[in-house]
């Protein structure tokens, strides 16, 4: 097995190296997935959920571009959200509560069906690089396996520290051992590290809680699904969720223990993510406020073990369970296990190409954690980037590199190698400047033909996203040629509080309406008879809808984010010295050495670099 030399080594299978592997082995490299627990693939090591505000994006970016995660996401959900309904459709964001234990079993099986990938349970000690290249991996048992890349995806392995109260011990997380030997390494070879911080809340004994006392949180009465393809369905029976609060008792009760609190005793020194804190970080900072919510999370089918969303916690064990016994609801709880918090090591993403690939040894490259980011979905974007760039470069083709203006993995990566981060990085939709492209509902439109091409979306795939596309963009037609006569629609406005009309009228200019939906509109017959008469599902009506109703914001970012492209094409020469240039301001200088952007667009991008920073570049280039 070893004597071989793979075409691609992933180091770690969480959901960053689970989704490198799948996407390296389908791109048609030879591939090896090497992690120290082939149990644990893909595990939900945190909340048993994927997607969320702008995450939800991700998972269907993924999903369109072939990847795996919204496929397993339906296959084991228990419940399913669509968030932010209440607003434009480019926050709309799909959230999935799933079966942990399942989740992990079903990425299990699919990658052991995936051809051209192997599987090995063993610690990655360290890199063999020469002159600058990686050639290999060594092993705590002292294998060497060569490789021609090399993916890092290691989470919170790295020198991992665990904390509950005054206690602290290694670990990648509870249970595991930590991983070590890779950073001494990659220090060594010129890589900047620094430590981050995440947590964890306790997992209790839900027969030992009282749900009517809490607010109950179902999912929505028309569940959706994440995966664009027809071999998943939406769930026609779910699991419900249920929410309680803190209160000022337990916030005293909390209080108690801060002086044994590693986050206020100076034993934790990284920095912890600032929009999910700890419920300790909570009630310091926002000592105002009486309660917090609680959301109180089934991790399956048929487990009793629930998932305290909102209470995060390294405080001592003794502490937590006090205070979790004073929430309504929680009065006679049992702990399965306590909440942690838990440091480890990260690599400046800055130190990364837009491939993922590092400037400083060349095939290797960096997904996930390693990166500084949070989240499964972050993860598993960068798991993909790299693990089709990992297969491109091997096969000596161009790399692939996702805009901003493409997808919201376009805005992660360019955001992590361009700025850097300090603070673990989460995905937001205020992050993306053209996010009314970028909606979850269009992500097929937008990559399954990038995935097509890149030989890991099926043609199956593309031609059912090609199907949905004619259809809604004739129904968007039907609407803009159709007119419709005052007593036909009248009736429709009068009944919506909206102006009526004396003469027909394009269907598309009433529906364009902020009052008027195409529910109102199927009351008009040639409507009704359109639907029919093409077989139009909700997935196309709704595409349909959007395309009509935000036509004049979608082309205003489109021609924003053509503005962008030109700039995407002033290119900057490799190793560019900017010493050279008296009148950069001297922080231009110092972020554009560090940084060393491609491109005059990318340049725009870094913070501290000012308009008239770029003006000065611009002449030097000729423009």
């Amino acid at each position: 097995m070893f004597d071989k030399e793979y075409d691609v080594i992933v180091v770690g299978a969480g959901h960053a190296g689970s989704e490198a592997a799948a996407a390296a082995a389908n791109s048609g490299c030879s591939t090896l997935l090497v992690t120290m627990s082939l149990q644990n693939i893909a595990q939900m090591s945190c909340n048993p959920a994927m997607g969320g505000i702008a995450k939800g994006q991700i998972v269907r970016e993924i999903d369109a571009l072939g990847g795996y995660s919204g496929i397993v996401t339906d296959k084991t959900a228990i419940q399913f959200k669509m968030l932010n309904k209440s607003k434009g459709p480019a926050m709309w964001s799909p959230r999935a509560q799933s079966d942990r234990m399942r989740f992990a079993e079903e990425w299990r099986l699919m990658m052991e069906a995936t051809p051209n990938l192997d599987f090995y349970q063993e610690m990655v000690k360290g890199l063999v690089v020469k002159n600058h290249k990686i050639v290999g991996v060594k092993t705590s048992l002292g294998l060497e396996i060569r490789g021609k890349s090399v993916i890092l995806t290691n989470g919170t392995f790295l020198n991992g520290l665990i904390h509950i109260g005054d206690k602290q011990f290694g670990g990648g997380r509870a249970g595991e051992s930590a991983s070590t030997g890779i950073t001494e390494e990659l220090i060594e070879l010129g890589f900047e590290s620094g430590r981050m911080k995440t947590g964890t809340p306790p997992r209790v004994d839900g027969r030992s809680l009282d749900f009517s006392k809490m607010l109950i949180q179902p999912g929505d009465e028309h569940p959706e699904k994440f995966s664009y393809s027809d071999i998943t369905k939406p769930l026609t029976v779910q699991r419900p969720c249920h929410m309680s609060y803190t209160s000022a008792l337990v916030h005293d009760l909390l209080r108690e223990g801060f002086d044994r609190s590693p986050m206020f005793n100076g034993r934790i020194k990284s920095t912890g993510p600032r929009y999910c804190p700890s419920i300790e970080d909570k009630i310091n900072r926002f000592a105002d406020k009486d309660s917090h919510q609680l959301f109180v999370e089934p991790e399956g089918w048929n487990t009793c073990e629930y998932y305290i969303n909102g209470f995060s916690t390294s405080l001592p064990e003794d502490v937590q369970f006090k205070a979790l016994r004073s929430v309504v609801g929680f009065e006679n709880v049992k702990f399965f296990r306590p909440g942690y918090a838990i440091e480890y090591d990260y690599f400046q993403p800055t130190q990364l190409k837009h491939t993922l690939e590092t400037k400083l040894v060349e095939g290797l490259y960096f997904a996930g954690q390693i990166n500084g980011t949070t989240g499964y979905e972050e993860a598993a974007s960068q798991g993909m980037m790299a693990g089709i760039n990992a297969a491109l470069k091997v096969k000596e083709e161009d790399p692939f590199i996702l805009h901003r203006d493409e997808a919201y993995i376009g805005v992660l990566i360019d955001d992590l190698i361009t700025k850097g981060t300090e603070e673990p990085y989460r995905m937001f939709t205020s992050r993306a400047e053209y996010r009314t492209l970028l909606r979850q509902d269009n992500a097929d439109f937008r990559l399954t033909p990038k995935g097509y091409k890149l030989g890991i979306a099926s043609e199956k795939r593309l031609r059912r996203m090609e199907e949905k596309q004619s259809k809604s963009n004739n129904f968007v037609d039907f609407f803009k040629n159709t007119s419709v006569k005052p007593e036909e629609i009248n009736p429709v406005l009068e009944s919506k509080n909206s102006s009526t009309v004396k003469q027909q009228d394009k269907m598309f200019k009433l529906l364009a309406r902020p009052n008027i939906t195409l529910e109102d509109m199927k009351a008009i017959d040639s409507v009704s008879k359109y639907i029919a008469d093409n077989d139009l599902d909700n997935e196309i009506m709704e595409q349909a809808e959007i395309q009509v109703k935000y036509a004049g914001y979608i082309a205003k970012e489109r021609l924003n984010a053509d503005k962008l492209h030109r700039l995407e094409h002033v290119k900057i020469p490799a190793d560019f010295d900017y010493t050279l240039l008296k009148s950069l301001s001297t922080e231009a200088k110092m972020k554009l050495t560090k940084i060393q952007p491609v491109s005059i667009s990318q340049a725009s991008r870094i913070s501290g670099v000012s308009p008239s920073d770029i003006s000065v570049l611009l002449v030097f280039l000729g423009r």
